[in-house]
């Protein structure tokens, strides 16, 4: 294995990768353009760093795979130059800047016959692996995901840094194309949108509200969702689930009526309350040991390439629907430059 972009999460490939020798992994190299970023890589983790792709190529590693942790705007030349080489990639989210560097790398990884994984840390979340195969018919959906405000990944907005970990779960979930969407968004710190309100209409009638900021005085990673008689709620940072089930029997006349007797000092009758059971587990390590996985017995990752483009798609639909709203709203002032609304991502 080899990790190209050595920064913040790349270095979480690499300790991860580190940790998996004992599964039969072997940490090759890291690839990083930066010298001094390049230079504590390869002394903290005792492995060669090489400055381009292209150098790692040329290098005798025997190189079987590669996560690729650089900036999304580099997506598409990195992993493209790597998929070219037959080297199988897991790629940080989003899969791309553009559907068509999306498509692009989907034709690349089927033309040579290699693994495309995309890292949608969410989908390996203990909580999320624990509640999808319980699922019956999520009907509405509100995600939470705040975060304070950090220099990384300011090169693009909100909705491609952090919502699009719910898009990807909630499309998941849902299992339906998706209908109408309505958002707003504003920047604050950064050029591009750093707050943005979401509501999503699938087709199968199922309605979703996502919130995503990155300028919140607090850290908040929730998804809440109702299915018929029951209420999930989940957790990311905790890595939790709580179920509130109605019961096939329960009336609201029966449980007033108890009620009025002795209170709901036990709570209300007919609901239950439980969490599932979680299996603990860092997703990072899960999401990576799942593309060795996929790597060695040659079999489709768990998030493919095709679904991390139908949350590419809704996400810059929402971009769109945001520069809609701001166009009509007269916010062009807030606005700094045509990209402030990642407008470089709207085709």
């Amino acid at each position: 294995m080899a990790v190209a972009g050595t920064g913040a999460f790349g270095r979480n490939h690499v300790r991860v990768y580190r940790e998996l020798a004992a599964d039969g992994v072997e940490l090759v190299a890291g690839i990083e353009p930066d010298a001094a970023r390049a230079g504590r890589t390869a002394e903290d983790f005792g492995i060669p760093v090489y400055a381009t792709v292209a150098d790692a190529l040329s290098a005798d590693l025997r190189l079987d795979a590669c996560s690729v942790c650089v900036p999304t705007s580099a997506h598409a030349a990195v992993a493209g130059e790597l998929l070219s080489a037959g080297v199988d990639c897991l790629v940080e989210k989003p899969i791309a800047a553009s559907l068509d560097e999306a498509d692009g790398l989907i034709a690349l990884a089927e033309k040579h016959g290699r693994m495309l994984q995309v890292g949608h840390l969410e989908r390996f979340n203990p909580a999320v692996l624990a509640m999808e195969p319980k699922l019956t018919r999520p009907m509405f959906f509100e995600a939470h995901r705040l975060s304070v405000f950090t220099p990384r990944s300011l090169d693009v907005d909100v909705v491609l840094d952090l919502m699009i970990h719910d898009l990807d779960v909630v499309l998941t979930f849902a299992k339906s194309h998706v209908k109408e969407v309505r958002a707003v968004g504003l920047p604050i710190l950064s050029p591009k949108v750093d707050i943005a309100n979401v509501r999503v209409e699938f087709e199968s009638g199922c309605v979703a509200n996502f919130t995503a900021s990155r300028v919140s005085t607090e850290r908040v990673r929730k998804l809440r969702f109702f299915e018929p008689r029951q209420y999930v709620s989940i957790d990311y940072a905790r890595r939790d689930v709580l179920v509130i089930g109605v019961d096939e029997g329960f009336s609201l006349e029966k449980a007033m009526e108890m009620g009025a007797a002795g209170g709901f000092q036990d709570g209300l009758p007919g609901l239950s309350f439980h969490k599932p059971e979680i299996v603990a587990g860092e997703p990072l390590r899960l999401e990576l040991a799942s593309f060795v996985e996929a790597v060695r017995e040659r079999r489709a990752p768990r998030v493919t390439g095709g679904q991390a483009r139908e949350a590419l798609a809704l996400a810059l639909e929402i971009q769109r629907s945001m520069a809609v709203h701001a166009e009509g709203a007269g916010l062009g002032s807030f606005f700094r430059g045509d990209d402030g609304l990642g407008a470089g991502n709207r085709d």
